[in-house]
C-alpha cells in the first residue's frame, strides 16, 4: 500500500517572488521543469525530490487561468524544527499564521502564508 499523495502543486502569481520565498524558507534550490506543450503557457519549479523515496514531490506552478490563494488543501513541508522555517518564512516576506505548536505524539506544526497568499504547513517531530 502506498501513501495516497504522489504530487502537489502550489499555484503562484509572481514566480520569482514565490521561488525566493520557498528557497529561503526551506533552505533549498528549486529546479526548473520542462513545460509539457499540451498544457499551454506554464512555468514550473520543482522542490528537491528523489523518485525512489517516500513522500510526495511537487512544484510551484504559474499557469493561466489558475489563481493562487487560500483553498481547501494544505501542504505540509517536513522540517527538523518547524519554528526555524516559520521564522525564515517571515524573513522571506511571508506571514506567520500559527506559531509552532505541539500536536501530541505526531510532533509539532506551524502555519504560514507565503508571498502569494497560499497557506502552507511546516511539520517537525522536534
Amino acid at each position: 500500500m502506498n501513501n495516497p499523495v504522489i504530487w502537489f502543486e502550489i499555484y503562484v502569481g509572481d514566480m520569482p517572488r514565490a521561488r525566493a520565498f520557498y528557497e529561503r524558507m526551506l533552505g533549498v534550490t528549486l529546479e526548473s521543469l520542462k513545460n509539457p506543450d499540451s498544457l499551454g503557457e506554464l512555468e514550473m519549479w520543482a522542490f528537491p525530490m528523489e523518485k525512489d523515496r517516500v513522500g510526495a514531490g511537487g512544484a510551484l506552478v504559474k499557469m493561466d487561468g489558475v489563481r493562487p490563494g487560500g483553498g481547501g488543501t494544505l501542504v505540509y513541508f517536513a522540517c527538523a524544527d518547524c519554528a526555524v522555517e516559520a521564522q525564515r518564512a517571515v524573513e522571506a516576506g511571508g506571514t506567520l499564521f500559527k506559531a509552532k505548536m505541539p500536536i501530541g505524539e505526531y510532533g509539532h506544526i506551524a502555519l504560514v502564508h507565503d508571498t502569494e497568499g497560499n497557506l502552507v504547513g511546516l511539520h517537525s517531530m522536534q
